[in-house]
């Protein structure tokens, strides 16, 4: 499921097969982008061990925010479905959470949107970032070792994103959420993968092999093919 030849989880041994034991016992599931990792499995370790050390200083619907907006900023389909199945689940409705991932602050304390306007402008060009714009935040009420916090996840998140944008990793479920449509779960999914190309459109015009989405479980489940923006 990448541009590149992976370990099945089947047939991996050594260091590879012990990295997928390890993620299948936290998420009961091999996803996708670990599988790309299986080449490099020390590379996965450090990954988990610099995300452990930033994302320790925050709550989850803080981080999942800063990481929601710096992936969406990547258009990073892969990541926006990730981390926005958890915000679906532990703190938005559908319809609140799609306002979000489309720009609106629904819901949102100002401070939150300051902190995902900042994540954004992180991932897209930190080199614009000013002193006045770390100001803005201390004026929101977040100290200089929690910005410190935000810019780290927005950094770390460009290099997951990246990696698994430029291998191919496609995502390893859709994520509890329907194909795109009428309804709130659909517009929600839509919005979360609605970026100017969308990942099916880039596999198409990367890869002579049709694109798809793996159910989640095991590298042996069935491939369904992806439909429109929703892959």
């Amino acid at each position: 499921m990448a541009f590149i030849e992976t370990f099945p989880v089947n047939q991996a041994t050594g260091e590879a097969r012990a990295m997928y034991e390890r993620v299948q016992a936290n998420l009961g599931y091999v996803p996708n982008y670990a599988k790309v990792f299986s080449l490099r499995p020390e590379v996965m370790g450090a990954w988990s061990g610099l995300l452990a050390s930033i994302r320790g200083h925050m709550d989850t619907r803080r981080y999942e925010l800063v990481t929601l907006a710096a992936a969406k900023a990547l258009r990073s389909s892969y990541c926006m479905l990730a981390h926005g199945t958890i915000l679906r689940r532990q703190f938005f409705g559908p319809e609140q959470l799609a306002a979000i991932a489309g720009g609106a602050d629904s819901g949102l304390e100002p401070a939150e949107a300051a902190m995902m306007a900042f994540a954004e402008r992180v991932a897209k060009d930190a080199s614009s970032i000013t002193a006045s714009d770390v100001e803005g935040l201390r004026a929101h009420g977040f100290t200089d070792a929690e910005i410190f916090d935000i810019a780290a996840t927005a950094a770390a998140r460009c290099f997951f994103s990246k990696l698994l944008d430029a291998l191919g990793a496609e995502p390893a479920s859709l994520f509890g959420m329907p194909m795109p449509g009428a309804s709130a779960w659909g517009r929600l999914r839509s919005t979360l993968t609605s970026h100017p190309t969308t990942f099916c459109e880039r596999i198409n015009g990367r890869s002579k092999r049709p694109p798809t989405i793996t159910s989640p479980g095991c590298a042996s489940s069935e491939p369904k093919p992806c439909s429109g923006a929703a892959a």
